[in-house]
């Protein structure tokens, strides 16, 4: 007989067990009350004599238990219920205990590659991750039914940042409003912060405000650089005032007035970068921010927009430097670059930004674009208006909404959180079975809906007072003293995230087609992300939540979910077979497809993704060849809302090679040049899920990194 542990694991039927067991109970009653030796061996040969080939051990508890009370040893039954119910309490304490030490000894891989932008060995991130560790052990025990902590361990589904959750206070992931904050004074820790008159103040108040509110949620963050423009106005004003001063003529003072002006722009946006690449959140981390560039957001200030953000653009494009003072590429802030009628074409006034853009993304990987006119037709609001606006973080994006004076609104606005469902565990549960597939993915959902309404009403017992800088001075809110936030978390204002990962693999397994053959699995593959679609709809009408269907990130979770799925339905080609599985709607990594044609198909699953999903090509070094660059770029214009360009720059501190550092077939990194495999002696970037990592991945980000298949063809970077 083979006993199934709580964790899954299978091991051999032990009788030795239950009389130890049994004894320590009886050490702690009464003569009377003790089972005799005779009564154990009864009990055991109960057990046997059930003949099963498997049993759980919480089986065999729930007998031993019925078979004591049977005999009329009530007290002992008593004693080893409470037995049990302690080895349960230490048997998840020791889990605790092993993960504080395995982090702190620096033995555990996960803790080593659970966050490609964390290194694990610093202590700053270290003091996150312990208190993480408590967090998750706490969400486990008291905040989430068994169920549900069952399907989290399972792969089921992921109950997303559990290291966070014991905090009832902290949301994921915003669009912080930093015109308010700056226009109208803000607040840091009980310091007044009024509105700075010059740019470069500007800048150097922005980084410590985005700090602070990064200090106080767990996801992402995203400014916009039109909410900095005006200040660059004001010191161009300054400028011509101290020339003015100085009886030089209007031509004089206009032409040091603007010499002064670029000098202190360059020097703004390089102190921001500096700022926000060496500090460090109570996350453990750099500030997890993206950077909104959108012409479109003004017309008062469009001329010092353009000149902010062609500087931004010029010192992102040479870079950081490293330990060795060579130029790599960063990691953050993350740059959104929206394209639009006045920077689209090569007549437009601004194609020269663009083109600057170009360069960048070929040589550091950022901007993303955001196509402004495929997302104003799907961002439209009540008025009938369509939208742009910028992702929150890596992402998630907001829905549309008006405020109370019909104006639309998206700084200031946060996500809740996410719960992600694994699809290749439905169809693989249901075994090429449709009918059970659709009833297995609606319990799956309902078990999802559950998660989300626990997040949703952990977070509605917050008030302002938790988190100043976000609810009562601006990023988020204006509120009161001890003011609820309920009114935002309901009414569209906030979203919260249903997240799903594999779609991939969830229909090649019930089709035998991949979702990307314009056919039956691309007919099934959008069959079942209406579903989700249907559900998130439905849940919202219901409960006037905006819940909303995400393109789940799963960095770590990718390798997860396909070692769970190994675990419950073993090795299954195509499927099972790799220790990854496909992020939210994408072409598989190693599918052989084109730059156009991926995008083009990937934008009907990404219409259906509304809170949030990101497109990418993979390229070889394109620095070379901006005109391909350029191609794409005009592509995902006219046809995809949201997608992004993965070059490669990496360093090699041995030899000093610059190019891409490769995978061997062990899932090692080197450097192709002189051989180095030390982590701690090369800069590696790669696009993880959306964002840059450069802190290395684990086992199963590292094979899907290696089979990514480039999709513009090294002859065409020739």
């Amino acid at each position: 007989m083979k006993v199934i542990k709580r964790d899954g694991h299978i091991v051999d039927y032990s009788p030795d067990k239950i009389e130890l067991a049994l004894e320590k109970a009886n050490a702690e009653v009464d003569e009377e009350d003790k089972a005799s030796p005779t009564q154990v061996k009864n009990i055991i040969k109960y057990i046997e004599g059930l003949k099963k080939k498997r049993i759980l051990v919480e089986d065999i508890q729930d007998i031993i238990e019925m078979r004591l009370m049977t005999m009329g040893r009530y007290n002992l039954a008593k004693k080893y219920i409470t037995y049990r119910y302690t080895r349960e309490l230490v048997r998840r304490s020791n889990t605790t205990d092993r993960s504080i030490k395995e982090l702190i000894n620096g033995e555990s891989e996960y803790w080593n590659t659970e966050n490609s932008n964390k290194n694990a060995k610093i202590v700053t991130t270290q003091r996150d991750y312990l208190a993480g560790i408590t967090s998750t052990d706490i969400t486990r025990r008291f905040l989430l039914p068994e169920d549900i902590v069952q399907a989290h361990d399972d792969g089921i589904i992921h109950f997303h940042d559990a290291d966070y959750f014991a905090q009832n206070a902290l949301h994921n992931c915003d669009l912080i409003d930093l015109e308010d904050m700056l226009q109208n004074g803000t607040n840091i820790n009980g310091v007044m912060i009024e509105k700075p008159h010059r740019f470069l103040t500007a800048m150097t108040i922005a980084t410590q405000l985005i700090t602070a509110v990064n200090s106080n949620q767990y996801g992402g963050c995203t400014i916009t650089l039109t909410h900095l423009a005006p200040f660059i106005r004001l010191s161009y004003q300054a400028h011509l005032k101290k020339y003015k001063k100085r009886k030089l003529s209007d031509e004089q003072c206009e032409k040091f007035a603007k010499e002064d002006l670029k000098k202190e722009i360059t020097d703004g946006v390089q102190t921001f970068q500096y700022q926000i690449n060496s500090m460090t959140t109570t996350n453990g981390q750099a500030p997890f921010l993206s950077v909104c560039m959108y012409l479109g957001e003004t017309d008062e200030y469009k001329e010092e927009l353009a000149m902010l953000i062609e500087e931004v653009l010029v010192q992102r494009t040479q870079g950081m430097k490293n330990e060795a003072g060579v130029y790599v590429t960063p990691a953050f802030p993350k740059l959104l670059y929206v394209l639009e009628e006045d920077n689209i074409h090569k007549n437009s006034k601004y194609y020269y930004l663009t083109k600057l853009a170009a360069k960048c993304t070929a040589k550091r990987m950022v901007p993303d674009y955001i196509s402004e006119k495929v997302m104003k037709s799907l961002k439209v609001d009540k008025n009938g208006n369509g939208n742009c606006y910028p992702c929150m973080g890596c992402r998630s994006f907001l829905t549309p909404y008006v405020d109370e004076n019909g104006k639309p609104r998206y700084y200031g606005r946060f996500n809740q959180g996410v719960v992600t469902i694994n699809l290749p565990d439905i169809a693989l549960s249901a075994g090429k079975d449709m009918d059970l597939f659709w009833q297995i993915f609606d319990e799956r959902l309902e078990l999802c809906h559950r998660a989300l309404q626990i997040r949703h009403k952990r977070l509605s017992k917050v008030t302002s007072d938790v988190a100043p800088i976000l609810w009562q001075h601006g990023a988020l809110a204006r509120l009161g003293k001890g003011e609820s936030i309920h009114d935002l978390l309901h009414n569209g204002y906030s979203t919260i995230s249903l997240g799903y990962a594999g779609l991939y693999e969830c229909v090649k397994f019930m089709t035998g087609h991949s979702h990307t053959d314009n056919g039956k699995g691309k007919e099934f593959g959008l069959e079942v992300m209406q579903h989700l679609n249907d559900a998130c709809n439905k849940w919202k009408e219901e409960e006037n939540i905006d819940y909303s269907v995400y393109g789940t990130p799963i960095e770590s979770t990718t390798y997860k979910f396909a070692k769970s799925l190994r675990e419950r339905f073993g090795v299954i080609k195509g499927i099972t077979d790799r220790d990854y599985i496909t992020n939210s709607y994408h072409v598989p990594v190693f599918e052989e497809i084109d730059a156009f044609d991926k995008l083009r198909l990937e934008s009907e699953f990404q219409r259906l993704s509304p809170g949030g999903a990101i497109s990418y090509v993979e390229t070889p070094n394109l620095e070379n060849n901006l005109d391909a660059v350029l191609e794409i770029i005009q592509f995902i214009y006219d046809n995809i809302m949201y997608a992004e360009l993965n070059t490669k720059s990496d360093y090699c501190h041995q030899c000093g090679y610059t190019g891409e550092i490769l995978i061997d077939d062990n899932l090692e990194w080197y450097c192709p040049n002189c051989g180095n495999r030390d982590h701690d002696k090369m800069n590696v970037a790669r696009r993880t899920c959306g964002y840059i990592g450069a802190n290395f991945w684990n086992k199963g980000r590292t094979q899907e990194i290696k089979e990514r298949v480039l999709h513009v063809d090294n002859k065409e970077a020739a």
